[in-house]
């Protein structure tokens, strides 16, 4: 539904007043130093640069297998960012934690900034099966090992469009206690918000009700999404929407864009203009793999970075384009940061079993030429085995799914050496060895 935007001077000084609580710039940046960061109402990087997001959305939970083509191939057409579609399992099949991990590996290793979404919040209140977004944050919250030590490389957006057209007005409420759980939980992530009114805002919720949002984040580094569709069909809505942000210091992205839509035609130029113009980061929708009647949002046809759309050209090339624009985060300027590299390996696990519980010993051993700093250990229980506790490694469980990771003192294995670890767990049935193990997204053999 479209509505025109009008003029909230009362609402304006609300925000005003609630940002006089907030920290200095200085305060929030040396806060959050360790990753992204809001300072001055700008995102900036771990290095304290400007970063402005230039990028597209890719619907991962949709299709997981198209993933790292997709990355590389946004990457080669010149975008920094790319915000990745998960399910919380509610909705849509559930994006499980090792798979969220290998996600953010592989943004880094395309230089890419990771933007997560938990898709299934998608219109609550009005969509049949959207969920809250305080089950999005139970989401978030089993994802927290995936996640740590990510901050200068992922952004987490809590929930995609988080209300339809019916019960936004507990938008304000409901995104404070979001944030504040997330932070409670230890997340020291930028969390990015996104409007009601299958994020359009229509109502203004979000518009006037940000800098309540941003003063009760208690890191000061919560930034807002806008999705632009219908809704904002000229550049004198476009603008006025984006500058009522700019102008209150409080940090805006155009999350989601595009230039048709089936409840109006967004003005994708006046978007892309005043994002110039005013630093604000976009992102379109989306790579690939649209249906039920919105193929039209496809920026390439049949996930082929040869054959972009129309849609595509213009967010790429176009003025004020992709290419023309992005700039990549200052995190990656000194050189190549895959994350923990693939090495050549071979696994020893050793099984003692008692029936309804087990002990297992795990010895990597770096079969390759060089020294492997940081490591990622994933394989699948091949039966109903459930982890209890671990040592020399943390480890976490996802359905059958387990990922060890190292501890600081077992963090280095030379060319040739080995590290050890074990864990502890209960079983029904049979149990019996994992078939596979990778060591950093490598196959590894098995002794």
């Amino acid at each position: 539904m479209r509505r025109t935007l009008a003029t909230a001077a009362g609402a304006l000084l609300a925000i005003a007043a609630s940002l006089l609580t907030a920290p200095s710039p200085a305060q929030a940046e040396t806060r959050a130093a360790s990753g992204f960061h809001v300072g001055a109402g700008r995102l900036l990087d771990a290095n304290g640069e400007d970063f402005v997001l230039r990028g597209v959305n890719h619907a991962h939970a949709w299709y997981p297998t198209r993933t790292p083509q997709a990355l590389k191939d946004v990457k080669a057409l010149g975008a920094n960012s790319v915000r990745v579609v998960l399910a919380t399992g509610d909705r849509w099949t559930r994006t499980e934690a090792a798979d969220v991990a290998a996600i953010v590996t592989e943004c880094r290793r395309n230089r890419l900034v990771c933007v997560l979404e938990a898709h299934d919040t998608t219109g609550y209140g009005e969509q049949a099966g959207a969920v809250s977004l305080a089950r999005a944050v139970d989401y978030w919250l089993t994802l927290k090992d995936a996640l740590r030590g990510q901050e200068k490389y992922v952004l987490l957006n809590l929930g995609n469009e988080p209300y339809g057209n019916s019960g936004y007005q507990t938008w304000t409420a409901d995104t404070q206690k979001a944030v504040a759980r997330m932070r409670d939980a230890g997340f020291d992530h930028t969390l990015m918000v996104d409007a009601p009114n299958w994020g359009q805002d229509w109502t203004f919720t979000m518009r006037d009700n940000a800098g309540k949002v941003f003063a009760a984040d208690p890191a000061r580094n919560t930034v807002f999404s806008i999705h632009m569709y219908g809704v904002f069909d000229t550049a004198a809505e476009v603008n006025d929407y984006l500058n009522r942000f700019t102008s209150q210091g409080l940090p805006i992205v155009v999350g989601e864009f595009g230039n048709a839509h089936s409840d109006g035609d967004p003005d994708e130029d006046a978007i892309m203009a005043a994002a110039q113009r005013l630093g604000v980061g976009y992102l379109g929708w989306s790579w690939s793999g649209n249906g039920g009647g919105v193929e039209y949002l496809d920026l390439a046809t049949g996930f082929d970075a040869s054959r972009l759309t129309d849609w595509g050209r213009r967010l790429f090339d176009g003025s004020h384009g992709i290419r023309q624009t992005a700039r990549e985060a200052g995190v990656f300027t000194s050189g190549p940061d895959d994350g923990p590299t693939g090495a050549a390996c071979a696994i020893t696990y050793r099984l003692s079993d008692w029936g309804t519980w087990f002990n297992a010993d795990v010895t990597i051993r770096n079969t390759g030429t060089t020294t492997v700093k940081g490591w990622r250990l994933d394989f699948a229980f091949p039966g109903e085995q459930r982890l209890n506790q671990a040592w020399n490694a943390r480890a976490a469980q996802q359905g059958r799914q387990v990922r060890a990771t190292d501890e600081s003192w077992t963090e280095t294995i030379p060319a040739g050496g080995t590290v050890s670890f074990g864990f502890n767990g209960s079983s029904t049935g049979t149990n019996a060895v994992p078939a596979s193990f990778t060591l950093n997204g490598a196959v590894c053999t098995t002794n």
